[in-house]
């Protein structure tokens, strides 16, 4: 069976993509949660994740003898080991557009990344206020998300991005929960697509579980000092 390697559920938006892609697409597997002690080089979470990817980050998705270390590569091995799922659109220039949307997630939106960290369980609508006033560049993420988000609903009729679900819900799905955490302003439909996001089987379960952690890691709280 899959062996998946992730850390902590309230905090860990990488870990959160595959595990909601599997979930979502009902494929069986092992999890193995990690907890994020720290991130020093002699911390138990990287000698125990280094132990499996050379990386010594998480997620990490083992199938018998093969490690697959980043979180988009283990999404594109799910979709091609099982393509019955359909975990990419059907038509050929829909997939190459989620492949294009999801590498933009892969390496962009630092602002948004680096301001609004993911953090489910708390609320904090008055930091987000703060630094929706303050970042422009958080400003400029949420603006490039709202223009992509609702050209894709639009052309695809949602209810997700490419219309079912798809590698793309399960890519933008922590940054559905940063808008939730953060109460950043959005417009209607884009706020509709977030809850409904929110309400997949898969990401309700990351939800819950993330929430039954209990478990407040100061240096993930950079606006909280104790739960």
């Amino acid at each position: 069976m899959l062996k998946l390697y992730i850390g902590n559920k309230n905090y860990s938006s990488w870990s959160m993509r595959p595990w909601v892609l599997l979930k979502q697409a009902g494929i069986a597997f092992d999890e193995v949660r990690v907890r994020f002690d720290s991130f020093d080089a002699q911390s138990e979470f990287k000698r125990t994740i280094g132990a499996v990817s050379p990386t010594a980050k998480v997620p990490v998705l083992v199938d018998g003898d093969l490690v697959v270390w980043d979180t988009l590569a283990i999404a594109e091995y799910v979709a091609e080991t099982w393509p019955d799922r359909q975990l990419w659109p059907a038509d050929a220039k829909a997939r190459a557009r989620a492949r294009s949307v999801c590498a933009e997630m892969h390496s962009g939106f630092t602002a948004l990344r680096s301001h609004c960290p993911m953090n489910i369980e708390a609320l904090l609508p008055d930091t987000g206020a703060l630094i929706w006033r303050d970042q422009p560049g958080v400003r400029a993420d949420v603006q490039r998300l709202v223009e992509m988000w609702g050209a894709l609903l639009q052309e695809h009729g949602g209810p997700m991005l490419f219309g079912q679900f798809t590698v793309a819900d399960a890519y933008f799905a922590p940054v559905c929960m940063r808008l939730h955490t953060y109460a950043l302003p959005v417009p209607p439909h884009i706020a509709a697509y977030v809850q409904r996001v929110r309400e997949l089987p898969g990401v309700k379960a990351w939800i819950d579980e993330a929430l039954a952690e209990k478990d407040f890691l100061d240096f993930e709280e950079p606006y909280r000092l104790g739960r």
